[in-house]
């Protein structure tokens, strides 16, 4: 892989040599979990193409969807445990085939110190993904299952980019922290309403939605 041609306009070339030498490419199938919560972190994962997903566990066993992942972005709630050395509170889980680079956690703090541009990266980072949390904890609180859905739907197709998805009704219910027959029964009130067409194992947003 050409690191200069993904992350060229972002870091220095110095950083890209860096990355380039110390850093692990890792190809992630479908499905398959990047990291799990309550894993000692070792690596932080900067995700080059595909898709990855964020969960975060609840203390009654459900997950709850937190963010989605794309190329040229970073984890950083991963960052940020192995920076003060605690085990991963998050799960990433590749929605689709998925390349990263996996970064050596030593290399964080000397990166933050060294380079301006990881700095600016990591920062900005943050940010954006804070803006999404509080985005996830309003709508939690206080927004209806129904508008919570529907705006899932949509950030579903606007990042996939496609208005067909690839979704069960019971991977909605694990994301939305809900159980399958509601999802089901919202999803079945959609349709009736020509906002969306139910197949197997996939939705197609219409333009009423």
């Amino acid at each position: 892989m050409n690191i200069k041609a993904q992350f060229g306009q972002i870091f220095e070339t110095e950083l890209l040599s860096e990355i380039e030498e110390k850093a692990t490419l890792i190809r992630a199938k479908e499905g398959e979990i990047i990291l799990n919560a309550g894993q000692i972190i070792r690596v932080v994962p900067l995700i080059v193409s595909g898709l990855v997903k964020i969960m975060r566990a609840g203390e009654n066993g459900k997950e709850l969807l937190l963010y989605y992942l794309g190329g040229g972005n970073i984890c950083v709630m991963a960052v940020t445990c192995c920076m003060e050395r605690h085990p991963s509170e998050i799960s990433v889980i590749a929605e689709e085939e998925t390349e990263l680079l996996a970064i050596p956690v030593d290399l964080m703090d000397a990166w933050m110190m060294k380079y301006v541009t990881w700095k600016s990266f990591i920062l900005r980072s943050i940010r954006v993904r804070m803006n999404e949390l509080v985005n996830t904890i309003d709508q939690v609180a206080f927004q209806k299952l129904d508008e919570r859905l529907i705006l899932y739907l949509k950030e579903k197709a606007r990042i996939t980019g496609s208005p067909l998805i690839r979704v069960s009704h019971e991977q909605i219910a694990q994301e939305l922290a809900t159980s399958r027959v509601v999802i089901s029964r919202l999803l079945k009130i959609l349709e009736d309403n020509k906002k969306l067409l139910l197949y197997r194992n996939e939705i197609r947003l219409l333009d009423s939605l």
